[in-house]
């Protein structure tokens, strides 16, 4: 490397270094209401709900009394783990881990650019797309579960063992992980199942209730930020009669066919499996990004056509669209940039306008419109991405290559 680029290089560092420093001084003083920002309290998931879990917790059993848990059993570690900083409050203990957290993402994707045939635009897309969501990003577990996704996916290429294992423990942390090994070797899987295996029985040796989330979830309705809601906000214009009211834990609609707009989407979620499957079966050709390309694609897949999309679930996509673009010339670019922008337009339904979302007014469901409308073409354009990459052509017919082969001749 030449003295100039060697000089052009280390300024861009610092350049990327110093927006990821300004940003996370904003975001913290944020959670910490030394800024405010308009809308909801978006800190109080971990003030009064994370905290409550925490006591309950220390106690030596899940939170069987609430049908809020729904997570699975590992994620107990992430509510506990404000107790590693005993000196500081637990929201703000909290919120100090979750910086750590979104550091060590940067940290993982700043140290992988440096590799040949890398790219710093995967650190440029974290550094940028976490403050776009907001103080949600460090009010919610969700930073640390991505931290495991990004070193999984990072790890993968060369040690699929390490690969599984992460996985495994992030999907025992929220689940989502496990679509990780979308494209996995084998060897990966049987890391996965031997650690989700141990760490299973040991939660349920351990503390009763390990299992309680799997009941906990089957009740939820379709929540007013997904795709799915788009169908009642209209309606509420129309004369449905239904309403919004805070149920397991988020905002949702209940009312008549709420039940079959659920349905759907799951079934919806079906059809976006299928699509996997026969991908999987189909690609025969690897890249050097098929590993995080197939990962994003699967995860962007679900979150989309999920009954509940967060404005946390966000930062998965951000996460894994990030390692996609650590590879020079990854075909996931434009599906990345429309996730950033998606990003970008979740603050403003929440928590700056949520009220306007709420009550299904022009603006709140423009803002639903918009954010949603721009995940369906970044799910569109990510299988088309996937699939053109990593599965040959069908060899043309005969005809077809003789009538060519003329074309060309006689042109």
């Amino acid at each position: 490397m030449s003295a100039g680029n060697g000089a052009r290089t280390a300024k861009s560092i610092r350049a990327v270094v110093a927006v990821f420093a300004v940003t996370r001084c904003l975001l913290l003083l944020c959670v910490l209401r030394v800024l405010p920002v308009p809308g909801p309290d978006v800190t109080s998931d971990v003030s009064v709900i994370y905290q409550g879990w925490y006591e309950v917790l220390k106690t030596g059993t899940y939170p069987l009394d609430d049908v809020t848990w729904q997570y699975p059993p590992a994620a107990a570690l992430a509510i506990l783990s404000p107790a590693a900083v005993p000196f500081l409050d637990y929201a703000s203990g909290f919120f100090v881990l979750a910086l750590l957290a979104d550091a060590l993402v940067f940290g993982l994707l700043l140290y992988a650019s440096g590799r040949p045939g890398k790219s710093r635009a995967g650190a440029r897309i974290w550094v940028w797309g976490v403050p776009l969501l907001g103080p949600t990003a460090y009010a919610r577990y969700d930073l640390m579960v991505t931290a495991v996704a990004v070193a999984a996916l990072l790890a993968g290429l060369r040690h699929p063992r390490t690969l599984g294992t992460l996985a495994a423990f992030g999907a025992l942390l929220k689940v989502w992980p496990v679509l990780l090994l979308t494209r996995a070797p084998r060897r990966a899987w049987a890391a996965a199942a031997v650690t989700a295996t141990a760490f299973l029985l040991g939660c349920h040796a351990v503390a009763p209730g390990a299992f309680a989330f799997l009941t906990f979830q089957r009740d939820r309705g379709t929540e007013v930020e997904s795709l799915g809601a788009l169908v009642f906000h209209v309606a509420r214009h129309l004369g449905w009669h239904g309403r919004v009211q805070l149920n397991y834990g988020s905002v949702e609609f209940l009312g008549p066919y709420v039940g079959l707009v659920s349905t759907l989407a799951m079934g919806l979620t079906a059809v976006a499996f299928g699509w996997l499957l026969l991908w999987r079966l189909r690609a025969r050709r690897t890249g050097p990004s098929t590993l995080a390309d197939a990962a994003f694609t699967a995860v962007l897949l679900f979150t989309t056509t999920s009954r509940v999309i967060s404005p946390q679930y966000l930062i998965w996509l951000v996460g894994l669209a990030a390692v996609c673009l650590v590879f020079r010339g990854a075909p996931m670019a434009r599906p990345a940039h429309l996730v950033l922008a998606a990003a970008g337009v979740t603050l403003l339904e929440f928590p700056l306008w949520f009220s306007h979302v709420v009550a299904s007014d022009w603006l709140g469901v423009l803002l639903l419109f918009v954010r949603n409308g721009l995940l369906a073409v970044a799910s569109v354009s990510a299988c088309r991405r996937l699939w053109r990459s990593t599965v040959p052509r069908p060899p043309l017919p005969v005809q077809q290559v003789r009538t060519r082969v003329f074309s060309v001749l006689v042109r």
